[in-house]
């Protein structure tokens, strides 16, 4: 699995967002990701009114995320939830992406094997179409601002899960 943030240039970080912000970013990256296409077509899932089943589907998948934990509450980065979240996944839920967690979107490629060259180049792939008609938030210093100092700069985080033997 290899993930990323982005924040969207012209808004503020997910603290100050009013509830128009996100509605309107909502609205912004979902007609976006609708236009992706080949691997990355899939489908948008707003948080706000998504049925049980759809919910459910996406709790088994793994792939639905919940209210802030603690810090994120304690930096009162869940303001107006669930408004203007949603999750976005390919066909193949090889590919997502979460709008308006902790970042404005998190973009995650990923799939079973070994082959991270594949998980790596889908993820890079999928940025560079989404910037192409959003902008993000870049500093020429710190590269991508994200909402969390840690993330800065490229964001990319890489990580491997293995099933070991009892």
């Amino acid at each position: 699995r290899v993930r990323c943030g982005r924040s969207l240039e012209g808004y503020p970080f997910n603290p100050c967002l009013t509830e128009e912000q996100y509605k309107e970013m909502e609205q912004k990256v979902s007609s976006t990701l609708s236009g992706l296409e080949g691997e990355l077509k899939g489908t948008f899932y707003p948080l706000t009114g998504m049925s049980k089943e759809v919910q459910q589907k996406l709790i088994d998948d793994h792939f639905l995320f919940k209210e802030g934990d603690r810090f994120l509450q304690a930096a009162n980065a869940c303001r107006f939830w669930p408004t203007g979240r949603g999750i976005y996944h390919n066909e193949n839920k090889t590919f997502l992406v979460w709008c308006n967690e902790e970042d404005h979107l998190r973009i995650i490629s990923m799939q079973m094997g070994g082959d991270l060259g594949e998980v790596y180049r889908r993820l890079v792939t999928a940025v560079n179409e989404i910037e192409k008609r959003i902008p993000f938030s870049h500093n020429d210093r710190l590269g991508f601002l994200t909402f969390c100092p840690t993330n800065l700069g490229t964001t990319v985080r890489a990580s491997v899960h293995i099933k070991v033997p009892k």
